[in-house]
């Protein structure tokens, strides 16, 4: 995957990945008998947080005058996509995917210089971990119907409400909360403020398990939670535009996490039918299984060039609210056909709780829903394919 890229700079990083997950993680996670669907270790998290650090992967995608190695977002999808073809239990926290620097990097701007020192310096180094708190319950996909309040009392913001299925939420050190600060506008006016999750107040919970199995989410519940104005983040009222402005790309980046689950799913796909013997020979030989390969490699080429493009786009500044949309949704949903077909080829094999194949099925099924729903992805398109008619009859 993504093959065409040739910076030096990435091929030795995407090198030197390959060796830390071969020579460290694989071995890690053996010695802890850590499958992807056990609750990981905090502990174990920040050594491989710190230890990434020191290799010079963790920060790769930022700025080098933030530490990292200024790869463009067309590397990141590379790193991206072989991380999650790597099959590693530990591989999403290579780059800090779940709290890491991923979760902050095109928000450092809005950050002052005592935020930069407190939180997100110890972030980048993978000292400490983050989370963007902005679901709720009630909520879903519409964000500006949040409720969760930070009412001022002179120099602090009492903080009262609860955010629901929070991505990284079970070992972040603080939170990124959107919080209504004004309810008499319309929409309401929303202000991030960062949160350490250890104040008196603040209760993280992680009861309920997503169908991939896997221990990355939980809600976070405030009571009373006392912060300083000095926490507030972009600037009061500019919440919205802040978590607006982090979303078209991180849409992108979810897409070659999705190639390279899929990918892996094919691969092995590949490899079952040349060794499944069905009738005296392998199942390879059947016409209907050549079909689903055939699907599958084409769906695959299709996902990979549209990322590359959507990321060549980002990279020149674009606008990306329709093409990054379009390309979640359009990779999301190949993606989990190429899942589907796997299965299939797979017979009882595919279908057995905790083969690779299975949980790949069950997580593809998650990105479906993940940053914005198929059905939210399509209003975006669709938006962005009328606007201009209804400006035309204005």
């Amino acid at each position: 995957m993504f093959d065409h890229l040739t910076n030096p700079v990435l091929l030795e990083t995407r090198a030197g990945i390959r060796r830390f997950i071969d020579e460290e993680l694989r071995p890690l996670e053996q010695e802890l008998g850590l499958g992807s669907e056990d609750p990981w270790p905090r502990e174990t998290l920040r050594k491989v947080w710190r230890r990434s650090s020191e290799l010079g992967f963790y920060a790769a995608c930022l700025p080098t005058s933030l530490g990292g190695k200024g790869l463009n977002i067309q590397e990141q999808c590379a790193l991206k996509a072989d991380l999650a073809a790597s099959g590693s239990t530990l591989a999403a926290h290579v780059l800090g995917d779940l709290g890491g620097p991923p979760r902050v990097g095109n928000m450092l701007k809005y950050a002052t210089p005592d935020q930069l020192k407190r939180y997100f310096e110890p972030v980048i180094r993978g000292e400490k971990s983050t989370c963007f708190a902005l679901t709720e319950t009630h909520s879903g996909s519409d964000a500006q119907s949040i409720r969760t309040s930070a009412v001022a009392d002179g120099d602090e913001l009492v903080i009262n409400g609860g955010k629901h299925y929070i991505s990284g939420a079970p070992f972040a050190d603080f939170a990124i909360v959107m919080c209504v600060t004004d309810a008499t506008t319309t929409p309401p006016a929303i202000t991030a403020v960062l949160v350490d999750l250890d104040l008196p107040g603040v209760t993280v919970s992680n009861e309920y398990v997503p169908m991939s199995g896997q221990h990355i989410d939980g809600d976070i519940r405030f009571e009373n939670v006392r912060v300083p104005r000095a926490n507030i983040f972009g600037g009061e009222g500019n919440g919205f535009k802040l978590g607006m402005s982090r979303i078209n790309v991180n849409r992108l980046l979810h897409c070659p996490s999705m190639l390279g689950l899929a990918t892996r799913a094919y691969e092995s796909s590949v490899a079952y039918a040349g060794q499944r013997r069905q009738f005296g020979g392998p199942i390879a030989r059947f016409q209907a299984i050549q079909h689903m390969l055939a699907d599958m490699a084409a769906a695959l080429w299709a996902c990979e060039s549209m990322i590359t493009h959507t990321a060549a786009l980002a990279d020149a500044g674009a606008d990306l609210r329709m093409k990054a949309a379009a390309c979640k949704l359009f990779v999301s949903e190949r993606c989990f056909e190429v899942a589907d077909k796997a299965v299939q080829i797979h017979g009882n094999v595919g279908v057995t709780r905790g083969h690779p194949v299975e949980q790949t099925f069950r997580k593809l099924r998650m990105f479906r829903i993940f940053t914005g729903t198929s059905e939210i992805q399509r209003n975006t398109i669709a938006r962005a394919i009328l606007e201009p008619l209804q400006q035309q009859k204005a």
